[in-house]
């Protein structure tokens, strides 16, 4: 089952496993798969983010909604990032993730993405938190968290990633 998130200029397109499939394919099958033009550099998550998440799905097929959402820009029908949830909400909190290609940024569109992730995730009633990690410094997607009012509540020694930000946002 698909979902499609509209926002004023996005239409987020929830990956079921055919698009998240043709996502770890390549560029030419997800063009195909969604109908839309690929932007150069969309995903610096990579294959293995999709792999991740359409294994995920195939476990649990509840998943689909709680992972992977493909923003196409509306007027030109252009898939420009991905992002979306690390999973289903667990004890009412729910992480998002999102990036966009480098033509697209500084336009507005991450905080549009992270907004309607947002807005999505607090219709549900059993999630009262969003949260997100960054990269220990001021940097784009701090920006965006800041605008979408997280707070950073807390840093984190990663063990891959090294030292990150926990940012994170209560439904009022």
């Amino acid at each position: 089952k698909i979902m499609i998130i509209q926002t004023n200029r996005l239409s987020l397109i929830s990956g079921d496993a055919e698009i998240l499939q043709a996502a770890i394919d390549g560029d030419e099958s997800l063009g195909r798969k969604l109908n839309v033009v690929v932007a150069d550099g969309w995903t610096e998550f990579g294959p293995m983010a999709f792999q991740y998440a359409l294994n995920m799905l195939l476990k649990d097929p509840e998943e689909c909604l709680w992972l992977t959402y493909f923003p196409v820009l509306k007027d030109k029908q252009i898939l420009i990032g991905s992002g979306g949830y690390k999973g289903k909400p667990a004890g009412g909190i729910v992480e998002i993730g999102y990036e966009i290609a480098p033509d697209y940024r500084d336009q507005g569109y991450a905080t549009e993405f992270c907004r309607a992730l947002i807005n999505n995730a607090f219709q549900h009633p059993f999630v009262n938190t969003v949260i997100a990690h960054t990269l220990a410094h001021e940097n784009p997607s701090t920006s965006v968290l800041r605008k979408c009012a997280f707070e950073k509540v807390e840093e984190i020694n990663d063990p891959e990633d090294g030292l990150i930000w926990r940012w994170e946002l209560k439904k009022v």
